[in-house]
């Protein structure tokens, strides 16, 4: 059994991590809203993320595979999806096995609005990692990934 001062020590810890991502993530986004705002870029960081998953993945992605992937509900993934279409970067391709099932498939226009908009979410990401080592990087790109599978069972996601 531990004794109260690794207890203490833990808990204080544990809060700390959660506090840390939660930072961490909320200055992500406001840095990377700024910077797209800057560059006058007509999509957002997070309609970014989507594209690129779509792209990284073939080019063609059914929405419920998107929402697995970002661990966002199917709602939030379609309101995305929908702009990302009305703006010419996806369509919406019918399965030929399945009624009412789409496929969203990146356009001509979304991978060069990718191409465009990379060279700057790696100067984000640059930015941020400025200073760590590429070990420290690994290790923390590990630890996150244990987190992540600590607690994949834990919940249950509406995708």
């Amino acid at each position: 059994m531990q004794n109260t001062e690794t207890t203490i020590h833990n808990n204080l810890l544990n809060k700390r991590v959660g506090a840390m991502l939660v930072a961490t993530g909320v200055l992500w986004r406001v840095m990377a809203l700024q910077k797209y705002a800057a560059c006058g870029y007509e999509i957002t960081p997070e309609q970014y993320l989507i594209l690129s998953i779509i792209m990284d993945s073939g080019g063609e992605l059914y929405q419920r595979q998107i929402s697995e992937i970002t661990y966002k509900d199917r709602p939030n993934v379609t309101r995305i999806i929908n702009i990302l279409e009305e703006k010419g970067l996806v369509k919406r391709i019918e399965d030929v096995n399945k009624r009412k099932v789409y496929k969203i498939a990146v356009t001509q226009e979304g991978i060069e609005l990718r191409k465009k908009i990379q060279p700057t979410m790696w100067e984000l990401r640059a930015n941020a990692t400025q200073g760590i080592e590429e070990e420290d990087l690994q290790n923390a790109l590990k630890i996150l990934e244990q987190m992540l599978k600590n607690m994949k069972d834990k919940v249950t996601l509406q995708i």
